[in-house]
C-alpha cells in the first residue's frame, strides 16, 4: 500500500512538473511576442507603420523637411534615381594628424541621404557627436590612404558607417548615403 502511495504521487508530481513547464513555455511566448510588438517587428493586422526616416521620391512632399530649406522650388531631373537627395553640410572644416604622421588633413565635408527631413534634423542635432565621429576615423587614416583615390574612396565609406552608427544610437536609425569632401587639403 506504501508503494501505491508513492506510485501515486510520482505521476501526480510528473503531471505538475508538465503542467509548470506548458504555463513558462507560454508566458515565454507571450513575452517573446510583447517584446517583439515593442520594438516594431509585430505590427497591428492592416497598420504596419514604417520604421524610421522613409525614401522620399522626386516631386513628392516631405513632411520632416527643416525650415529654410527650399523644397517647392527645387527642379528635379526624369533620369537617375527616383529618389531626392537632400544634403548636409558641416559649418566647420575637420583637422586633424593623419595615424602615426605628422601630417595634417583638413577636409570640409558634406553628407547626402535619400530618406526624409529627420535624417537632416538629426544631423543638426547630433553634430557634435558625429563630427567627434568623423575626427576619429580622420585621425585613424594612414598618410597613404590621404593621398590615394583608393584611400579616399575608403575613408568616405568609414565616415559614412561611423555617422550611421551615431544616428543609429541616439535615433535608433541612420540614413546617410554618402560623404563628400567640399575641400580636401594634406599638409
Amino acid at each position: 500500500m506504501a508503494e501505491d502511495k508513492e506510485t501515486k504521487t510520482k505521476k501526480g508530481g510528473g503531471k505538475l512538473k508538465l503542467v509548470l513547464a506548458a504555463v513558462v513555455l507560454i508566458g515565454a511566448g507571450a513575452g517573446g511576442a510583447f517584446a517583439a510588438a515593442q520594438m516594431g517587428y509585430l505590427a497591428p493586422t492592416g497598420h504596419s507603420a514604417p520604421l524610421g526616416p522613409q525614401l522620399v521620391r522626386k516631386g513628392e512632399a516631405d513632411p520632416y523637411m527643416p525650415e529654410g530649406e527650399s523644397e517647392g522650388d527645387a527642379v528635379e531631373g526624369e533620369g537617375g534615381s527616383e529618389f531626392r537627395t537632400n544634403y548636409y553640410s558641416f559649418e566647420q572644416p575637420f583637422t586633424t594628424n593623419l595615424r602615426q604622421s605628422p601630417a595634417l588633413v583638413q577636409v570640409s565635408l558634406a553628407a547626402s541621404t535619400r530618406r526624409d527631413g529627420r535624417v537632416l534634423l538629426w544631423l543638426a542635432k547630433h553634430e557634435l557627436a558625429v563630427r567627434s565621429a568623423l575626427l576619429a576615423e580622420l585621425a585613424d587614416t594612414p598618410e597613404e590612404d590621404a593621398y590615394s583615390q583608393e584611400g579616399k574612396a575608403r575613408l568616405q565609406k568609414r565616415m559614412t558607417d561611423a555617422i550611421n552608427e551615431v544616428l543609429v544610437r541616439t535615433e535608433g536609425f541612420g540614413g546617410v548615403d554618402a560623404v563628400y569632401f567640399r575641400e580636401y587639403i594634406v599638409q
